[in-house]
């Protein structure tokens, strides 16, 4: 095959080998063609199978109305003709009277005409945690704020209430929130349009240079099916055959190890939504905070004392030596209707589950911890008597045997601050009763003040040694015509409780705002609870003033400060309501920190809208029923697992399975690294491009023999190509990836032009030179130097001439000629894989050098090696000369690319070290993609 290869051939002997040859050749140029085509066959299978995979991925389509069919209740107790029916819930109609009673789920609107102690769960309705109290008095003229209307699906946990049924199905509260959820529109997905933009891009190149070069090669007067041959192989070129596999597995990897961290992915490409999210819209109950009532302060011996509000009880305690704690527990313990349920002796007492109101729950928890079992404690204090909490009376009494005095009761009272203290004439200091004088109310409304501005819930509590004499053992207490003192009582001090934030959202929250992210607490509660979480988990910062709080401290009117002065907002769910869109934009737009308290489920599809309006992507969490229009809306929507409504769930992109804020954070940095990763791997790929093109430009510019066959391309893109792109997917984060700036979708794209300028313009040629370097040494070997080679072409490729001429005058058949350009086919292809080596190692940051982000990628470290063996296999396996082309290379050959590799790297390695010495520099606008 080397010089002097070739052999002599008499004119005669040539024509007669023409002469039978024509239909030789017509079978060639067709088994050429069947190659071809059946490699093309192949491509468009591996195309389907990874379309499958991704798929199978997405089968579970978002089924909200089907969710909705889960809380409708099955069965109503309506009168009707002044008899009781059991009916199913779908038969009740407006104007029917039904009964509802603790433990059932309202079957429509109803407006109360009558009640005992009833009380509703709207937490999923209105994200408020306590149950509300029901009544037939018009309390509000907001429906979901007043207190005679019960909501369909609510839950009734205690009490009973008739009502008229006002309203059914879709015309319900519920019904009209499931209709705004499924109604809405969902846009395309950030990444969805970055992969359609990058398919557009390539696929507008490859078509145009393909068509571009059949119609030069018919001009230049190649057959059709040449032409033909080299449209394919341009447009294969091109096209990067292994994005979809890698897209797929990128999405995929990502949500299993999201999964790993508690965040369930339904929608794979939500995980890179969340990646690019500028705003978050956070619920509160659950979300940012634990879920469960638990007192924070207390309020004896005229001292506020805090209490451990810590979710593991590591937190602070309070000295409880004091006779007057001993007294304020007892009656905690013993005025109260939560029990634990049985089974739970092994749990901690803070996660035990209870059966009772949050408030009596967390009281309950309080005094388990501090005092031992409160069981015990009732045991050995019988309960003789008992008033329930009622709305008129705003308190709760129970009488109870004194176990430290056999023949006489105590009264024990806890209720509203203010009623109880309008009923006690002497208070508890230091184990003491002294009068209630004007002194010790100031210090009362001073703590109550105090404690109320925290956002928390005040109950006060009282008792009453009641005489033995006048009530002994055995007395009958009326609680109805009432036969026992309820005035003159002691007044023994103040608990206040809140839905604490859990201990993992500040440093969360944190997080967010240095990865230029923007929280926004939107929430159902009171606008001074809310604020008070929003400063506790740092949503308002440290320092940062309201416009309230502006006026307060300056003394003046709220309408005399000038908003923009004001960092933080609170905004109430009222004054939300008579807004404009651009009043709305002004506050999102000119405040940092916001909360929206009081919001209706219509206004948090609002606030969505219009921080999408702003340009921002966001991510909105909820669990509650009221939550999942606007999860449905936002960009990405995140459910709580836990406390989520099956609605909530549905209506969501991803499922946090600990409704931990936190979790979130996990999910930027994972979406972030996400698109850093299709990044490295796209412009790893598209780097092979130029080598893979550039042998035709110059095939046809040049007149030079083919340096590259489209069959060899093919093994590139399908073969070689395949596992490192794929294994970048695999690739830990860089260090700086969370103290980046949002992606800007509009400017910031997944193929912008610094990646084509670094993966064609520059990567690209170094590669093609190591190809180019490798063709010439291997034909100059074989006798043809570089000069011999410019206009070689049609003689080079016409079968008819067996004797062509090498630079040494040697002469060389058709058939020797095309063993000649085949190795050179391999060789360039060896070449590539050569390069691509180095690029593979530099394409594994886009900021940190490879020694700072070290070779742990196992994956990639395999892809290296699975290219460098396919490459091997396919050059010297037998058989590989007729089926592929491909033939068996020196060992020299494959060492002509390597200072080609070297250089790659030795490049890159540079270029990064100026991008960090110098940010925002020349460098970094020209080549940080």
């Amino acid at each position: 095959m080397g010089r002097g290869a070739g052999r002599e051939y008499s004119p005669a002997a040539t024509t007669a080998e023409n002469g039978g040859g024509k239909k030789k050749q017509k079978e060639k140029e067709l088994d050429e063609l069947k190659k071809e085509l059946y490699l093309g066959v192949v491509l468009a299978a591996v195309v389907i199978v990874t379309g499958c995979f991704s798929y199978y991925q997405e089968a579970k389509s978002s089924k909200i109305m089907d969710s909705f069919k889960n809380m409708v209740p099955q069965q109503a107790l309506v009168i009707r003709e002044g008899e009781k029916m059991q009916i199913n819930a779908e038969e009740v109609v407006v104007g029917d009277l039904v009964e509802v009673k603790g433990g059932d789920r309202v079957p429509a609107d109803l407006r109360i005409i009558s009640s005992h102690g009833c009380k509703v769960d709207n937490s999923s309705l209105t994200g408020e945690s306590e149950p509300q109290t029901r009544s037939p008095e018009f309390t509000h003229e907001n429906p979901l704020e007043t207190r005679n209307i019960c909501f369909f699906s609510t839950n009734c946990v205690e009490g009973t209430a008739r009502g008229i049924v006002i309203a059914t199905g879709d015309r319900t509260v519920m019904g009209r929130i499931a209709t705004l959820a499924s109604g809405l529109e969902v846009g395309r997905t950030p990444i969805a349009m970055e992969i359609e933009h990058f398919i557009q891009l390539i696929t507008g190149v490859a078509v145009f240079l393909g068509v571009s070069f059949f119609v030069l090669s018919l001009i230049l007067g190649y057959s059709w099916l040449e032409a033909v041959i080299f449209l394919i192989g341009i447009i294969v070129a091109n096209v990067p055959e292994g994005l979809l596999a890698t897209v797929t597995v990128c999405l995929t990897l990502t949500a299993k190890r999201m999964a790993r961290k508690n965040c369930l992915v339904k929608n794979l490409e939500a995980v890179e939504t969340l990646g690019s999210t500028s705003t978050i819209c956070s619920d509160k109950t659950g979300t940012l905070t634990q879920n469960r009532m638990t007192v924070a302060h207390m309020w004896f011996d005229n001292q506020i004392h805090e209490a451990d509000t810590t979710e593991d009880q590591s937190g602070a305690t309070f000295d409880k030596r004091s006779p007057t704690w001993t007294a304020l527990s007892r009656i905690a313990g013993l005025c109260n209707r939560a029990v634990f349920k049985a089974g739970q002796e092994n749990i901690s007492v803070s996660k035990r589950d209870t059966a009772g109101d949050a408030s009596e729950s967390a009281l309950l928890k309080c005094i388990e911890l501090s005092c031992g079992s409160v069981r015990k404690m009732r045991d050995r204090n019988p309960k003789v008597a008992e008033i329930p909490f009622n709305s008129t009376n705003k308190y709760q009494l129970s009488i109870h045997e004194r176990e430290d005095s056999p023949q006489s009761h105590v009264l024990v009272m806890k209720g509203a601050p203010e009623r109880i203290l309008d009923r006690c004439s002497t208070i508890l200091v230091q184990g003491k009763e002294i009068p209630l004088d004007k002194e010790m109310q100031d210090a009362f409304q001073n703590a109550y003040m105090e404690l109320g501005g925290l956002g928390e819930r005040v109950l006060g509590f009282c008792q009453l040694n009641l005489p033995s004499g006048k009530f002994p053992r055995g007395f009958k207490f009326d609680t109805d015509e009432v036969n026992f003192p309820t005035e003159k009582l002691c007044f023994v001090g103040l608990m206040s409780m809140i839905d604490p934030p859990r201990a993992a959202v500040p440093d969360a929250v944190g997080k967010c705002r240095s990865a230029g992210i923007k929280v926004i607490m939107v929430t159902g509660d009171h606008p001074i609870t809310a604020k008070a979480i929003a400063k506790g988990v740092g949503i308002i910062s440290e320092g940062n003033e309201t416009v309230e709080d502006i006026a307060a401290r300056l003394n003046i009117p709220m309408s005399q400060v000038n908003p923009r002065e004001a960092k933080a907002c609170v905004v109430h769910g009222s004054d939300l309501k008579d807004m404009t869109s651009e009043q709305l934009d002004e506050i999102l737009k000119n405040h940092t920190e916001i909360v929206f308290a009081r919001t209706s489920p219509q206004q948090k599809l609002i606030i969505v809208e219009g921080c999408q309006r702003q340009g921002a992507i966001v991510a909105v969490t909820g669990d509650g029923v009221n939550d999942s229009p606007a999860l449905k809306k936002a960009d990405i929507g995140i459910a709580m697992g836990i406390s989520g409504s099956d609605v909530s769930k549905q209506a969501a992109d991803m499922i946090l399975l600990d409704d931990n804020f936190a979790s979130i954070v996990t999910g930027v940095e994972e979406g972030r690294l996400i698109f850093d990763n299709l990044k490295k791997s796209i412009a790893y790929t598209l780097t092979s491009n130029i080598p893979e093109i550039t042998p035709f430009l110059l095939f046809i510019i040049a007149n030079i023999p083919l340096p590259l066959g489209t069959v060899t391309i093919l093994c590139i893109d399908l073969g070689t190509d395949m596992v490192p792109a794929i294994s970048l997917a695999y690739e830990a984060a860089e260090s700086d990836i969370m103290k980046r700036q949002p992606r800007n979708s509009q400017t910031d794209k997944l193929v912008n032009e610094r990646l084509i300028s670094m993966a064609y313009g520059q990567i690209g040629m170094i590669q093609a030179l190591g190809g180019f370097f490798t063709y010439f040494v291997i034909l100059a070997e074989n006798g043809f130097l570089p000069s011999r080679l410019l206009g070689i072409r049609l003689d080079w490729d016409d079968r008819t001439m067996n004797d062509l001429e090498d630079s040494y005058g040697q002469e060389w058949t058709y058939e020797q000629r095309k063993v000649v350009e085949f190795t050179c086919h391999t060789a360039f292809f060896a070449s590539i894989v050569v390069v691509q080596w180095a690029d593979l190692i530099i394409c594994k940051t886009r900021r940190n050098s490879v020694f700072q982000q070290g070779m742990k990628n196992k994956i990639l470290i395999f892809g290296l090696l699975e290219e460098t063996a396919l490459a091997a296999f396919l050059s010297y396996c037998p058989g590989m000369g007729v089926a592929l082309r491909m033939y068996p290379l020196k060992v020299t050959w494959w060492f002509c690319a390597f200072p080609y590799s070297l250089l790659i790297f030795i490049y890159d390695e540079v270029r990064k070290l100026i991008l960090r010495r110098y940010p925002g520099g020349w460098v970094e606008k020209e080549t940080y993609y």
